[in-house]
């Protein structure tokens, strides 16, 4: 391992620690009294109405080849015979009669099928039934990216590519920090709500952003103080009370001493900064201390108990006074390379259930269109499989198909068009959208949508201006199209 990688993880660990720390109520005193900036003031107006933004990290590496299936039989773009042919003979194709069909108008409706795990479970109808109501959109082909890539670049040594291309940790981080030409130590969900939480939420009594899925590099920013909170296994009373402590006597005059300790370090202008970390914990334990609970029941799953953790949240949010708020949740094991269709069936049918109930919950309270949820995930999934029979599974590939849910403008395929007019790959290997050349030649596609276009639409959607894009997304500029269109008016 290189000493710049070492660098980059022991640092990105220190700082995501300091989160989790402060989320603990752990005392740091003068450690952390550089660690706070103070707030620019802002003369924008504060927005009248909610919205919300929920990252769900699909982590390992979700499939997105047996997510989104071509179902038509034309041949003017890939078509379930070609997916069929290819997958079929190692046992990872999906029978067709399976696939739960939709049309794409943006492709002439030609028939597409979402995996079966999307439909109806035991705690929703799924995200299927959503895309028939226009809540439910697919970002296809969207990947890591320095600047726009063609299969002839990918062989050029001086065209500049992402760094650790498929690599696990090097991707999922790019998707994070939506920045793929070098290592840095921020994500763009806290560089958005380092832009935003001055001017939309003032007086707000919890950060913009918040992590259900323990300290995360997508949470941090440079000025913004992210929260991480526990699922909804724990109550929004208990989430952030100081532990270790109970009703007996040396218990309570130890936290009696903690609080006067809070007390010396907030009248000292040396450490006030990392003291208000502190006392901001406290006064939002104090509030968290009553809350009405949801009326949509979630299923007990992890990724279910972290969106009702954040269900539960949004609900609190007149009471938090909060105008804009950021969400980060997950879900692991999508590094399927062996058991893939079982393992697949159950992680999607997971995350479609808890996502759909998320939904349902933010229908009943009213705010359908203003909490959108997104998927992220490390890569996509090579199109050859990889082993045999009841063990096979897929290996690390690049682009992959995305999906949004709330607050989009209709159900349609969103994203930069590739070599064949959409933004749906070639399923041909070493043909024109396989990053990959010759004999071994797998099934990675060359990503026609850079995660800055995706997460530049969701951002400018949340409330950023054009004007500050640039601060969020550095790279943005490399990129002709910033805005996708799949997200409604801002």
């Amino acid at each position: 391992m290189k000493k710049d990688r070492r660098e980059f993880l022991k640092r990105s660990g220190c700082a995501l620690g300091m989160t989790a720390l402060a989320s603990q109520f752990r005392h740091f005193g003068l450690m952390s009294a550089l660690a706070q900036k103070a707030e620019d003031e802002s003369t924008s107006a504060v927005p009248s109405d909610y919205r919300a933004l929920v990252c769900v990290f699909l982590n390992g590496g979700n499939d997105g080849n047996n997510t989104v299936v071509p179902l038509h039989s034309s041949t003017s773009v890939s078509n379930f015979a070609q997916y069929f042919a290819l997958r079929n003979p190692y046992g990872l194709a999906l029978a067709q009669n399976t696939l739960l069909p939709f049309g794409v108008p943006r492709m002439g409706n030609l028939t597409y099928g979402f995996h079966p795990a999307l439909g109806a479970g035991p705690y929703s109808n799924g995200l299927y039934e959503l895309w028939g109501q226009n809540r439910m959109a697919v970002v296809a082909n969207v990947g890591s990216l320095v600047r726009p890539t063609t299969k002839a670049q990918v062989l050029d040594f001086a065209h500049p590519k992402p760094y650790g291309l498929y690599s696990h940790l090097d991707q999922a981080v790019q998707f994070q920090t939506a920045r793929s030409d070098r290592q840095i130590f921020s994500g763009w969900g806290g560089r958005l709500a380092d832009q935003r939480t001055a001017s939309d939420n003032p007086g707000a009594l919890v950060p913009m952003i918040t992590s259900i899925a323990g300290a995360q590099l997508f949470t941090a920013g440079q000025t913004t103080l992210p929260m991480a909170i526990s699922s909804a296994t724990t109550g929004l009373d208990q989430v952030l009370n100081p532990r270790g402590y109970d009703g007996s006597p040396d218990s309570q005059a130890q936290l009696a001493a903690l609080n006067a300790l809070r007390s010396q370090d907030l009248s000292s202008e040396l450490i006030r900064a990392a003291s208000h970390v502190t006392d901001q914990a406290i006064t939002l334990n104090s509030s968290l201390q009553s809350y009405q609970e949801i009326s949509v029941q979630f299923p007990p799953t992890g990724i279910g108990n972290q969106l009702k953790q954040v269900a539960r949240l949004i609900k609190k949010r007149t009471d938090l006074n909060v105008h804009r708020q950021i969400f980060f949740v997950q879900i692991n094991g999508f590094d399927t390379h062996r058991q893939q269709v079982s393992t697949h069936n159950s992680l999607l049918s997971q995350t479609s259930q808890a996502m759909r109930c998320f939904y349902d919950e933010m229908v009943a309270q009213g705010l359908a269109d203003k909490v959108t949820q997104f998927t992220i995930s490390d890569f996509g999934r090579t199109l050859n499989p990889a082993g045999t029979s009841t063990a096979v599974g897929s290996d690390h590939a690049w682009g992959n198909h995305h999906i949004v849910v709330g607050g989009v403008s209709t159900a349609d395929f969103y994203g930069i068009n590739g070599t064949n007019g959409t933004p749906f790959p070639t399923f041909t290997y070493d043909g024109p959208d396989d990053a990959d050349t010759g004999i071994g030649a797998r099934g990675r596609w060359i990503p026609t949508t850079s995660v800055e276009q995706y997460a530049a639409t969701l951002a400018r959607w949340f409330g950023l201006p054009d004007a500050s894009l640039a601060a969020v997304f550095p790279n943005i500029g490399n990129f002709p199209i910033s805005n996708l269109g799949f997200m409604g008016a801002a």
